[in-house]
């Protein structure tokens, strides 16, 4: 058992699922020949080393080594442990994952506690939403209907001290989790009370729609800070979470596009006008992290912010945390609204399809980029292109090898005549060559191509005369040979998984990973020969050691026998020639 998840589900889950599926929703993939390549999703190249095997349903790049099955590839890919990769898949072909309730020797830690009691947390918010009168007159004030408040699971923490407490906190367990979540902050005196009093609240989900922390908003200009959000948790760290993604993605199946606002309020505003395509960073500057979560979720983001100073410098953070994700594909705009104006009063001023325009009218990222190095720059002489070049460099060298890089470096040069001094790609410039058939041992050699078919193991009879052979692997090569004749039809990657939690695991994706040479039945043919070279080594290996024993006479009446037989085993193929 891994964790509490039976093997025998990850060997049904990875049966159903298409590895070639559940990467091309995430890169680009094209044919080529039995397999599947597109440029690796895990290091910048620019020469395609990522390969897909639909026969081994499994992944592998000869660039940067990356590999494994369907679900290594969501928990590199989507940056998931290995629990919530299994949820993800299972829930794709319409699977409920089942726990056991025993534990392995590590034993991961269980969160469910704390994720029921934030739910709680929500449940009870939403609960006092209608009983205060303060509230509902801000809701009908900003216009959001009751469609909109459910969607979103707002709610209302009241006056108080020990709301939340009294509501949850009803013992010393439930007291710690509190504290574990945020929920409740402690007085000089060591006293706990609410985090969130008078505050419209603001559940904050995870990409499986889990609360995992909130944000509150009070209702007037008098009361400070306008935002509270809950502070980091083991299951919220907000620069990496984004409010309201998982909503966009429960409205739109295949998402083209995104746009990052800067409050609860806008995005709320912008998905019930219809463009549920709005999410908002919590709190803090875009980062790497919200960067490549925004990629992943749709190919083009507008980052669409004020059009004043700090509106500005929130554009520039975003663009510098973009440009190393910019891999050819992805795209990113930049929309500045009007003074005084935000996304929630525009879309109820100019509706949708006003929006929309602006949208369609935002900034590429390579048109910003090069007006706002230019803003106070006089490009017209000499030292004003030399210091826009010198601004521009280091950060077009941050840009993943590609096309957008190599057009980036000529506009640079049109507009200064200096080149981008550009520093070449090593993954993308070392040669990718796939291996073939690499020099192993008769038990390497033998695991290789059992991966390659375990349908082989059906052919193996028993008992395996190569289990005698005093070599490492032999132990291992039986238990997969085992594995597979007990599970027909099983694929090479759902065979590798059953050793996810041990040492072999690394050496065994390796070996999958590698190419054999051969057609089937030649595959077939080198296996059965590598085992008959194995027992045949068995026997030599168990003559030598009789011999040598036998020269210490210390042999027993039945080792003696054996001996004898052995030996003359030995010359009779010598008496035929």
């Amino acid at each position: 058992m891994r964790g509490r998840i039976p093997d025998s589900f990850i060997d049904e889950l990875l049966a159903r699922v298409d590895i070639v599926d559940v990467i091309e929703r995430r890169v680009p993939l094209k044919k080529a020949g039995r397999e599947w390549t597109a440029c690796c999703p895990f290091h910048n190249e620019r020469t395609p080393s990522f390969y897909v095997s639909p026969a081994k349903q499994f992944f592998h790049c000869f660039g940067c080594g990356a590999h494994g099955s369907a679900i290594k590839f969501l928990m590199d890919y989507e940056r998931l442990e290995f629990p919530d990769a299994v949820e993800e898949l299972a829930q794709s072909v319409g699977l409920k994952v089942p726990y056991e309730g025993g534990r392995d020797e590590r034993p991961r830690e269980d969160k469910t506690d704390l994720y029921a009691l934030l739910d709680g947390a929500a449940r009870w918010y939403q609960e006092q939403l209608p009983r205060s009168p303060e509230a509902q007159a801000y809701c009908a004030r900003r216009g959001l209907d009751a469609d909109t408040v459910a969607r979103f699971r707002l709610g209302w923490a009241p006056a108080g001290y020990d709301g939340v407490i009294k509501a949850l906190g009803t013992s010393e367990r439930r007291m710690q989790l509190l504290t574990e979540a945020g929920m409740v902050a402690s007085s000089e005196r060591g006293s706990k009370y609410d985090r969130f009093r008078e505050r419209l609240m603001f559940p904050i989900l995870d990409r499986r729609g889990r609360v995992i922390a909130f944000g509150g908003r009070v209702l007037s200009a008098e009361q400070s800070p306008k935002y509270l959000n809950s502070p980091e948790t083991p299951l919220f760290h907000k620069g990496r979470e984004l409010f309201a993604l998982w909503q966009v993605k429960q409205a739109t199946a295949n998402l083209a596009r995104i746009v990052v606002v800067e409050g609860y309020m806008d995005v709320i505003a912008l998905h019930q006008a219809g463009l549920p395509i709005a999410v908002a960073t919590l709190g803090t500057a875009t980062t790497p992290e919200h960067t490549e979560v925004l990629f992943r979720a749709a190919p083009d983001v507008v980052f669409c912010f004020d059009g004043d100073r700090a509106g500005r410098a929130a554009a520039w953070k975003a663009l510098e945390s973009a440009l190393p994700r910019l891999r050819d594909g992805r795209q990113a705009y930049f929309l500045f609204l009007p003074e005084g104006e935000d996304p929630d009063t525009l879309v109820r001023k100019e509706g949708k399809e006003g929006f929309e325009r602006r949208l369609k009218e935002a900034t590429p990222l390579s048109e910003y980029f090069f007006a706002e190095l230019a803003r106070d720059v006089d490009t017209a002489s000499l030292d004003g292109r030399a210091r826009l070049a010198e601004r521009a460099r280091p950060l077009i060298a941050r840009l993943p090898d590609g096309a957008f890089r190599d057009l980036m470096a000529d506009e640079l040069e049109k507009r200064t005549g200096a080149r981008a001094a550009l520093k070449p790609d090593v993954p993308a410039m070392r040669a990718v060559q796939r291996p073939a058939a690499v020099q192993r041992s008769l038990v390497r050699s033998a695991i290789a191509l059992l991966l390659a078919q375990p349908g082989l193991a059906e052919q193996v009879a028993q008992p395996y005369g190569f289990l005698r052979l005093d070599k490492p692997g032999v132990a291992l090569l039986a238990e997969l040979i085992d594995l597979a004749r007990a599970r027909p039809g099983i694929h090479p990657a759902t065979l590798v998984e059953h050793f996810a939690e041990r040492a072999e695991y690394a050496a065994l994706q390796k070996l999958l990973a590698a190419t054999v040479v051969g057609e089937p039945e030649a595959q077939r043919a080198e296996f059965f020969d590598a085992l008959a070279r194995m027992e045949q080594q068995a026997i030599t290996q168990r003559r030598d050691w009789l011999t040598a024993r036998s020269r210490e006479r210390v042999l027993d009446g039945a080792e003696k026998a054996e001996l004898r037989e052995l030996l003359a085993a030995k010359a009779r193929p010598a008496a035929t020639e």
